[in-house]
């Protein structure tokens, strides 16, 4: 059985890799020869073991597991579907991230408009710098606004995307003035609280949250889905399992909001379209099976 590191996830998962990897899976959830249940959160010590589980039909199946510590490494583990042998595994904070971000990419490939270049982005954590490594695989950013809280952390996340990706990118002095006016918004906070306005994403084709969702503790408000034209998830099924809810599962709007793999072919919509990334469950697993494939 082999066994993967952040290192050679780091060096063999590209964005390209990722996007077009997850994109079987989700064609294959569509086609029902994917099953993915919501994740698992068992009581443990202090804190929560998470399980999130996918199986595709014929192929793979297996699970990944983490903990709720920040910093703490996940484990991923793929089984062969005809004789139950494990495949491999994953150890590391590398894979979660990077899935993170490539299902975000995937969305604004489908559903972006073409020349959306002018990225606002809120965070500039692990998940705020996995989504700017995979959405420049699909658009081509001439500018990227960037705020996070802490000054000194959003000014070496420009300075560290700037150097490693090449890209354009500064320092936004407010969370308002780094997404407002942009083409495509990615919301990647760890906030409680809301952090923008729905009102500044007016003129905004494309936004995604992929941070806290929850009533009570989210980092987007109820205005933005009601201002959406559009809305889309990877999980209805995880949207729906939530305890307490989802924002958006309690909204009127519930029913309006489509599953990641019927919209793919839809195209951009008139108005914003709105991203709810909720983990689609099995998708690490999907990408160490396809890693594990390689020499």
């Amino acid at each position: 059985m082999r066994v993967l590191d952040d290192a050679f996830v780091r060096e063999h998962l590209t964005p390209e890799r990722a996007i077009a990897w997850l994109r079987e899976v989700v064609l294959a959830l569509e086609g029902k020869t994917y099953q993915a249940p919501p994740r698992v959160e068992v009581p443990l010590l202090d804190g929560k073991v998470v399980y999130t589980a996918g199986a595709r039909t014929g192929r793979w199946y297996g699970y990944r597991s983490y903990d709720k510590v920040a910093g703490a490494e996940e484990l991923v583990v793929a089984y062969d579907a005809a004789s139950g042998r494990a495949l491999g595994l994953a150890a590391g904070t590398e894979l979660g991230p990077r899935r993170v971000g490539a299902m975000t990419a995937l969305a604004v490939d489908a559903l972006a408009p073409a020349g959306a270049a002018t990225l606002g982005l809120l965070g500039a954590g692990r998940q705020a710098w996995a989504q700017l490594w995979a959405i420049r695989a699909v658009r081509h950013l001439d500018r990227v606004r960037v705020y996070a809280r802490d000054p000194e952390r959003r000014e070496a996340f420009t300075r560290r995307a700037r150097a490693e990706l090449g890209l354009t990118v500064e320092a936004a002095a407010s969370a308002r003035g780094a997404v407002e006016g942009a083409g495509l918004v990615v919301l990647a906070t760890s906030s409680l609280t809301p952090v923008i306005e729905a009102s500044w994403v007016d003129e905004s084709p494309f936004v995604a949250s992929i941070g806290p969702k929850q009533v009570g503790a989210s980092e987007f408000g109820p205005d933005l889905v009601t201002r959406a034209g559009r809305i889309v998830t990877d999980s209805l099924a995880q949207l729906d399992a939530y305890h307490p809810a989802h924002v958006a599962a309690v909204h009127p709007r519930r029913g309006e909001i489509s599953a990641l793999g019927p919209a793919l072919s839809a195209g951009p919509a008139t108005g914003v379209t709105l991203f709810l990334s909720v983990g689609l469950a099995g998708t690490e697993v999907a990408l160490l099976a396809r890693l594990l494939e390689l020499p």
